[in-house]
Protein backbone atom coordinates (compact mmCIF):
# COMPACT_ATOMS: atom_id res chain seq x y z
CA UNK A 1 0.00 0.00 0.00
CA UNK A 2 2.50 2.39 0.75
CA UNK A 3 4.41 1.70 -2.12
CA UNK A 4 0.88 2.09 -4.62
CA UNK A 5 1.44 5.65 -2.37
CA UNK A 6 4.64 6.75 -3.21
CA UNK A 7 4.26 5.78 -6.86
CA UNK A 8 0.96 7.06 -7.19
CA UNK A 9 2.18 10.84 -6.04
CA UNK A 10 5.65 10.36 -8.26
CA UNK A 11 3.08 10.13 -11.03
CA UNK A 12 0.67 13.13 -10.16
CA UNK A 13 4.21 15.08 -9.87
CA UNK A 14 5.64 14.38 -13.48
CA UNK A 15 2.11 15.31 -15.04
CA UNK A 16 2.17 18.59 -12.62
CA UNK A 17 5.57 19.28 -14.13
CA UNK A 18 3.84 18.69 -17.70
CA UNK A 19 0.70 20.76 -16.98
CA UNK A 20 2.10 23.49 -15.79
CA UNK A 21 5.30 23.32 -18.25
CA UNK A 22 2.68 23.81 -20.86
CA UNK A 23 0.55 26.52 -19.08
CA UNK A 24 2.20 29.90 -20.35
CA UNK A 25 4.28 31.09 -23.61
CA UNK A 26 4.85 34.74 -24.28
CA UNK A 27 6.47 33.02 -27.88
CA UNK A 28 6.18 35.42 -30.60
CA UNK A 29 5.57 32.73 -32.69
CA UNK A 30 2.14 31.56 -30.71
CA UNK A 31 -0.83 33.37 -31.39
CA UNK A 32 -3.60 32.93 -29.14
CA UNK A 33 -7.11 32.08 -30.41
CA UNK A 34 -8.76 35.55 -29.74
CA UNK A 35 -6.42 37.84 -31.54
CA UNK A 36 -6.61 34.97 -34.33
CA UNK A 37 -8.14 36.91 -37.69
CA UNK A 38 -8.41 40.60 -35.93
CA UNK A 39 -6.67 43.47 -37.93
CA UNK A 40 -3.54 44.67 -36.27
CA UNK A 41 -1.51 48.16 -36.59
CA UNK A 42 1.79 47.46 -37.76
CA UNK A 43 4.87 50.15 -37.79
CA UNK A 44 8.23 49.99 -39.34
CA UNK A 45 11.12 49.96 -37.43
CA UNK A 46 14.91 49.55 -37.57
CA UNK A 47 16.96 47.19 -34.76
CA UNK A 48 19.38 49.00 -32.57
CA UNK A 49 20.30 46.34 -30.53
CA UNK A 50 19.75 42.59 -28.97
CA UNK A 51 20.52 41.54 -25.67
CA UNK A 52 19.32 38.24 -24.22
CA UNK A 53 17.10 37.99 -21.01
CA UNK A 54 15.27 36.22 -18.75
CA UNK A 55 11.26 36.05 -18.36
CA UNK A 56 10.45 35.38 -14.58
CA UNK A 57 8.27 32.43 -14.11
CA UNK A 58 4.82 32.75 -12.78
CA UNK A 59 3.89 32.05 -9.30
CA UNK A 60 -0.04 31.26 -9.45
CA UNK A 61 -0.12 29.14 -6.34
CA UNK A 62 -1.34 26.19 -8.38
CA UNK A 63 2.28 24.99 -8.25
CA UNK A 64 2.62 24.68 -4.43
CA UNK A 65 -1.14 23.57 -4.12
CA UNK A 66 -0.69 20.54 -5.76
CA UNK A 67 2.89 20.20 -4.45
CA UNK A 68 1.07 20.07 -1.04
CA UNK A 69 -1.25 17.81 -1.44
CA UNK A 70 1.02 15.45 -3.45
CA UNK A 71 3.15 16.00 -0.43
CA UNK A 72 0.91 15.65 2.00
CA UNK A 73 -0.76 12.54 0.48
CA UNK A 74 2.83 10.64 -0.08
CA UNK A 75 3.57 11.83 3.97
CA UNK A 76 0.58 10.10 5.13
CA UNK A 77 1.21 7.07 3.75
CA UNK A 78 4.71 6.74 5.12
CA UNK A 79 3.92 5.66 8.32
CA UNK A 80 1.29 2.68 10.17
CA UNK A 81 0.77 4.72 12.97
CA UNK A 82 -1.95 7.51 12.94
CA UNK A 83 -0.38 10.07 15.14
CA UNK A 84 2.91 9.43 13.07
CA UNK A 85 0.97 9.78 10.02
CA UNK A 86 -0.58 13.29 10.40
CA UNK A 87 2.75 14.59 11.32
CA UNK A 88 4.25 12.92 8.18
CA UNK A 89 1.06 14.44 5.91
CA UNK A 90 1.58 17.63 7.55
CA UNK A 91 5.35 17.68 6.90
CA UNK A 92 4.87 16.18 3.65
CA UNK A 93 2.43 19.21 2.66
CA UNK A 94 4.64 21.67 3.48
CA UNK A 95 7.81 20.69 1.53
CA UNK A 96 5.55 19.81 -1.09
CA UNK A 97 4.03 22.92 -1.44
CA UNK A 98 7.46 24.54 -1.08
CA UNK A 99 8.59 22.27 -3.99
CA UNK A 100 5.81 23.12 -5.73
CA UNK A 101 6.20 26.43 -5.98
CA UNK A 102 9.44 26.25 -7.35
CA UNK A 103 9.14 23.90 -10.17
CA UNK A 104 6.32 26.40 -11.17
CA UNK A 105 8.17 28.98 -10.95
CA UNK A 106 11.33 27.41 -12.73
CA UNK A 107 9.14 25.11 -15.18
CA UNK A 108 7.68 29.02 -16.42
CA UNK A 109 10.58 30.82 -17.13
CA UNK A 110 11.05 31.63 -20.81
CA UNK A 111 14.65 33.04 -22.64
CA UNK A 112 13.88 36.28 -24.66
CA UNK A 113 15.35 38.83 -26.43
CA UNK A 114 15.02 43.08 -25.32
CA UNK A 115 15.05 44.52 -28.52
CA UNK A 116 16.01 48.44 -28.90
CA UNK A 117 14.45 49.79 -31.74
CA UNK A 118 14.31 52.98 -33.63
CA UNK A 119 11.18 53.64 -35.17
CA UNK A 120 10.59 55.28 -38.42
CA UNK A 121 9.45 58.57 -36.56
CA UNK A 122 12.86 58.56 -34.62
CA UNK A 123 11.97 57.48 -31.58
CA UNK A 124 13.64 54.67 -30.04
CA UNK A 125 11.35 51.89 -28.33
CA UNK A 126 12.22 48.77 -26.24
CA UNK A 127 10.19 45.53 -26.82
CA UNK A 128 11.02 42.06 -24.41
CA UNK A 129 9.97 38.77 -26.43
CA UNK A 130 10.81 35.32 -25.99
CA UNK A 131 12.68 33.67 -28.05
CA UNK A 132 11.02 32.86 -31.17
CA UNK A 133 11.98 31.39 -34.94
CA UNK A 134 13.23 34.48 -35.83
CA UNK A 135 17.26 36.00 -34.97
CA UNK A 136 16.97 39.69 -34.90
CA UNK A 137 20.47 41.79 -35.34
CA UNK A 138 21.56 45.97 -34.91
CA UNK A 139 20.12 47.28 -38.87
CA UNK A 140 17.37 44.90 -39.52
CA UNK A 141 14.82 45.72 -40.75
CA UNK A 142 11.55 45.07 -38.52
CA UNK A 143 8.01 45.55 -38.03
CA UNK A 144 6.16 45.94 -34.95
CA UNK A 145 2.78 44.15 -34.66
CA UNK A 146 0.30 45.41 -32.12
CA UNK A 147 -2.74 43.33 -31.96
CA UNK A 148 -5.38 43.48 -28.44
CA UNK A 149 -2.74 45.76 -26.68
CA UNK A 150 0.40 43.81 -27.17
CA UNK A 151 3.22 43.99 -29.29
CA UNK A 152 5.33 41.97 -31.36
CA UNK A 153 8.55 42.10 -33.57
CA UNK A 154 8.80 40.37 -36.62
CA UNK A 155 11.66 40.83 -39.86
CA UNK A 156 10.32 43.14 -42.19
CA UNK A 157 9.03 41.26 -45.37
CA UNK A 158 11.65 41.43 -48.38
CA UNK A 159 9.87 43.46 -50.84
CA UNK A 160 11.12 41.69 -54.62
CA UNK A 161 10.42 43.80 -57.63
CA UNK A 162 8.97 42.46 -61.00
Amino acid sequence: MKQAMQLAAKGLTVLSLCVLAACSTTSPDVIKPGDAQRMSQVQDAVVLNVRPVVVEGSQSGAGGATGAVIGGIAGAGSTGNSRGSAMAGVAGAVVGAVVGNAVERFGTREDAVEILLQLSNGERRAIVQAKGNETFNPGDAVILVTTGGKTRVMLAPKVTKP
